[in-house]
């Protein structure tokens, strides 16, 4: 597929779920968001046939998300499916790492090529605080199920936040000993006005990546450690916009995602489909285009035609740029992480 850009769009990001065993402050309110109707959600069959649909059209990649994607019923039956959809080479899942524990084994049994576990902070307390209800012992241990189940690469994704003062360098060295990538990301205003979340961050909590880079550099530096250096060729399998460097003879990497300070537009592949069936051109815009409705309205080819038709005219409204677009109406957990 291609957009009216250019752009090779071959990268779908699917959200199962807009709940969550989580309440973290950036992504919904304390109390959590008013949830979808059961009828309102895409049922496991109508996702399959959208993938399907998707890989006839040129989609390769499939993310699974959420909310938190593990606790929707049915998950892996779902990730066998996906995998054994002509045309689909990988699928991957974003996760709070939580129930990875019980279900990562069965999980890469199904066909789950990686696991991205997001994890913001190493301090219990601080941990508390961000995700309202969690244990970090419960994501760290997700992290050591989903090593020893064999997922390579194992990423971890940490969104950086100046006021929360994390201790980027300690995620830093995770990669060091162990076959983990952290990839810091820059924090994205996103929910109405920017502060659905109601955690008070705005534009000035942004870190740029590369004062990001100095930073973990000179902290290293004071602890002895060599600085980082551009990856080589064992930089993880990916499709997204990370710029990738490592510790000389670790294991694992660093990675830096730009979101704000070093637009990759001009490289996005990718189309999202929120939980209720709404497909989105970019994470940053509020237009969506009705999948569960051609889904519904029709039986057969011809719901296959009509969820091809609103593929197509998601391409065609797909922007060059997100133009530093602050807030939309839909928080993260409503849109898919």
């Amino acid at each position: 597929m291609k957009d009216k850009h250019g752009r090779t769009i071959d990268y779908l990001r699917i959200s199962l779920t807009d709940r969550c065993n989580f309440r973290c402050i950036y992504c919904m309110p304390e109390e959590g968001v008013e949830s979808l109707r059961h009828e309102d959600v895409l049922r496991i069959e109508e996702i399959e046939r959208v993938v399907r649909v998707a890989a006839g059209m040129g989609v390769r990649s499939v993310r699974l998300t959420g909310g938190e994607p593990l606790v929707r019923k049915g998950v892996v039956d779902l990730v066998r499916a996906v995998a054994a959809t002509p045309g689909i080479r990988n699928v991957s899942m974003t996760t709070n790492g939580v129930l990875l524990p019980q279900m990562a084994d069965e999980l890469k049994r199904a066909g789950l090529s990686r696991v991205n576990i997001s994890l913001d902070t190493l301090d219990p307390a601080q941990f508390r605080q961000i995700t309202r209800r969690g244990e970090l012992s419960q994501t760290l241990a997700g992290m050591e199920a989903a090593l020893a189940a064999g997922f390579n690469p194992v990423k971890v994704n940490a969104v950086v936040v100046r006021r929360l003062e994390q201790d980027v360098l300690a995620f830093a060295k995770l990669s060091i000993d162990r076959p983990l990538h952290v990839r810091f990301i820059e924090y994205m205003p996103v929910g109405e006005s920017a502060g659905l979340d109601g955690c008070g961050w705005g534009p000035e909590d942004v870190v740029p990546s590369e004062e990001l880079l100095g930073i973990v550099n000179e902290r290293a530096r004071e602890q002895g450690l060599p600085e980082l250096v551009p990856a080589g060729d064992d930089r993880p399998i990916g499709w997204g916009p990370a710029r990738y460097f490592e510790f000389p003879g670790a294991q694992g990497t660093v990675g830096f995602i730009s979101p704000l300070s070093r637009h990759f537009c001009g490289e996005c592949n990718r189309l999202r489909l929120t939980a209720d069936g709404k497909l989105r051109p970019c994470l940053f815009s509020d237009d969506e285009y009705d999948v569960r409705a051609a889904l519904r309205g029709a039986s057969g080819e011809e719901a296959d035609a009509a969820v091809r038709a609103v593929f197509a005219e998601a391409l065609g409204a797909k922007p060059d740029d997100h133009h530093d677009k602050v807030g939309t109406e839909r928080g993260m957990s409503q849109i898919g992480g």
